[in-house]
């Protein structure tokens, strides 16, 4: 039982190491699918979308990471 307890652990740990970034690319991800689906954007907008909200969180993570230490 320990043993899976630790793979469990480990599995979440690689995609949940920071919880700021997972929730925030997760928020991006929900916003666009949102606008997509209400405000029918086409593919392109959607994923514009995508690409600038996932590198702005991505910059705000480096940058609160930069100020920790």
């Amino acid at each position: 039982m320990r043993v899976l307890r630790l793979i469990f652990r480990e599995i979440y740990g690689m995609f949940v190491d920071d919880e700021f970034l997972a929730l925030s690319i997760l928020g991006v991800v929900i916003t666009a699918a949102i606008i997509s689906s209400v405000f029918h954007a086409s593919s392109i907008g959607t994923g514009f979308i995508l690409v600038i909200g996932c590198v702005g969180v991505l910059m705000s993570s480096v940058i609160q990471g930069a100020g920790k230490r």
